[in-house]
Parts: C-alpha cells; structure tokens; sequence
C-alpha cells in the first residue's frame, strides 16, 4: 500500500470517528450540475437522458433505479457520507424533496446539462441557471422552516458541489460541425469558464460561501469517447485528454481569480482527472479487471436508453469495471474518486 492509501485510510478513519460522535461537517450539501452527479431530476422531463430503470441501481439501495448514472452510489453519495450525513441530498424534483427532508440540501443536478446554455436546451436538461432558480426556491422554503437567521447560518456553512463540462464537449462540441467552425476549443472553452464564473458569483450572491467544482475526466478514455473518436483504438484519445488538461488548467487559473475577488469565499478545485486515468491506466493496481470497456451491453457505446434490460453482454459483477455504461464510473470507481477527493474537501469546510 503507498503512503497516499496510508494516509487516506487514516483520513477515511478519522471521518469515521468523527461522525459517530457528532452532527455532520456542515449544515447543509446542495449538489448541481450533469449525470455524474443527478440523483434523478430527469426522472419525469421530458428528456431522454435518464436512467431510471433496470440495470441501472442493481446495486443501489433496495436495488432500485434512483435516476443515478451508476449500479449503485455516486461520488456525491459517499461525499454525504463522509461529511457525516445519514441520508443524501433529495432530487429537487423527486416526491422526497419534502419539509424538513430538504433542511440538509437538496440535489438540483440534470443529466445532459453542461455549463454552454445549449448543450442543456438540445437535451431537454436542466440548464445551470435554472438550477440556480430551483436553489434560491429551496432558500425559501428553509427560510420559511428556521427563520431567517438560521437560515443565513445554513448557507453560509453549506457546502456546494458542481460536476459539469464533459457534455459539452462529448455530445456537443465534438459532434456539433457548426459550433466547431465558430469556436476553436481554446474560445470555447473560455465561453465554458465564463458561465462557471457566472455560476459562482451567482451563488455567492445568494450567500454560499463553500463551493466545490470538479474538473473534467480524462475525456479521451470514456469508453463511448473511444469508441466515437477514437479510430478503431482500443486505447484513450490523447486529443481529447489534452483538451481536459487544458480546460482544467484553464479552470484552475479561474477559480483563483475568483478567491481572490471574493471575500470570504472558499473555492475548491477536485481533481478528477488523475485519480480517474489511474484507474483506466492501471486496474489491477486499485482492484479493477477492465478499465477499457464498460459493464453495461457491449461496454464500448450503451448509455441512458441504450443501456437497460435488454442490452445484451452486461457484466454480473460490476465491482470489477471502473465504468457501469459508456460514460459513467461504477459504484466501486466512484468510492475511489471520492476517496481521492478527501484532502482537498478538508480544505473546503476547514
């Protein structure tokens, strides 16, 4: 074992005594953003990327489809559980966002929503900005629970997390010709950040103080990636993995000028980057058997409604995948990127 697994067994340790002996970390998580983290506000929309039904949540709680992307929990869900939360943020949208369930955060995330306003219309998802409207919604109902002074407390010590940009560039960007001719991936990705920023004084407006944004997987080594622009490789795109390093760069550079403008704002950048290419580049050395295909149907493009009962070749044994279907992690891969997250989440609710 290397002395990071040392040291986050130590960290995972410490969570654990902690939570056995008092409240959670923070008063509050509110979750936003795309797939990698809807706990299923597209359930009843009208768009087609959802995934509430089988084989989705073989592994979940009562073995049920939720609307997560995954056989089981989300990285977010772990998140909960190491902040010391015994349950997770409600789908905004979802019949358990009701009264008090909703004092501890909610999830307003939306399958297909990306940071480019567009990319959310074309899928029917719930754009960022109107997941900012059904975050202030939710102001208010807790507001009408505590009180306004309590209230104020809740936000302010809230955590925030944000997953987004990967369907902007996979199915936007990549596939899109006329948004390709208008903008080099440098000019959109700018556009990208300039939303995020907007995102982020937009919340802090609202009196969050604590947010957490991901950076974009290395895009390249999706299994749908591969198999979409990848060649007839079996192996990672190295284009498209540039363009997550440059983004994440980019990203990086953003977020700084942002704690520095800001007063009294915490701005955590996790990487997913590395952690996630591990997995894909060395399995067996995190207990993996395939990182290249996925578990669902043929593993190479089967994702939402491609991926359900009927899709032929899906694995028994998903805890052996890093990824459930052509774009999502399994529930074990995503214990593992929540786990790498540990560290830099210290430096969020500190």
């Amino acid at each position: 074992m290397g002395l990071l697994r040392i040291f986050l067994s130590f960290l995972l340790a410490a969570v654990a005594l902690f939570r056995a002996h008092s409240q959670p970390m923070v008063p509050a998580l509110n979750i936003f953003g795309d797939s990698v983290v809807d706990a299923g506000n597209n359930n009843n929309r009208l768009s087609l990327v959802k995934a509430n039904f089988p084989p989705y949540g073989r592994d979940f709680i009562d073995h049920k489809a939720s609307g997560r992307f995954c056989n089981g929990m989300l990285a977010i869900d772990y998140t909960a559980e190491y902040l010391g939360f015994t349950s997770y943020p409600p789908a905004y949208l979802s019949d358990d966002a009701k009264g008090r369930n909703i004092l501890t955060g909610a999830n307003f995330a939306s399958a297909a929503c990306g940071y480019y306003n567009m990319t959310s219309l074309a899928y029917l998802a719930i754009s960022l900005p109107q997941q900012i409207e059904y975050y202030r919604a939710w102001q208010n109902k807790v507001v009408g629970m505590v009180g306004r002074a309590r209230a104020n407390e809740i936000f302010s010590g809230a955590v925030q997390l944000l997953s987004a940009g990967s369907s902007d560039f996979i199915q936007n960007y990549y596939i899109n010709l006329p948004l390709r001719g208008a903008y080099s991936i440098d000019r959109f990705s700018d556009m990208l950040l300039k939303s995020f920023t907007n995102f982020v004084e937009k919340l802090y407006g609202l009196g969050a103080r604590r947010i957490g944004v991901t950076t974009l997987p290395p895009m390249g080594c999706l299994p749908a990636a591969i198999s979409l622009f990848g060649r007839g490789s079996n192996q990672c795109v190295p284009r498209l993995n540039a363009d997550s390093v440059m983004f994440n760069n980019k990203l990086n550079t953003t977020a700084e000028k942002l704690l520095n403008q800001y007063q009294g704002l915490k701005l955590v950048v996790f990487d997913i980057y590395t952690p996630l290419l591990e997995l894909v580049m060395k399995p067996s050395d995190n207990g993996f058997a395939e990182s290249r295909r996925a578990c669902c149907g043929t593993g190479t493009i089967e994702t939402s409604l491609l991926c359900n009962s009927m899709s032929v070749g899906t694995c028994s044994n998903a805890s052996q995948y890093v990824f459930w279907d052509s774009f999502h992690p399994t529930q074990q891969a995503n214990e593992y990127l929540a786990q790498s997250m540990l560290v830099k989440g210290f430096d969020l609710i500190s």
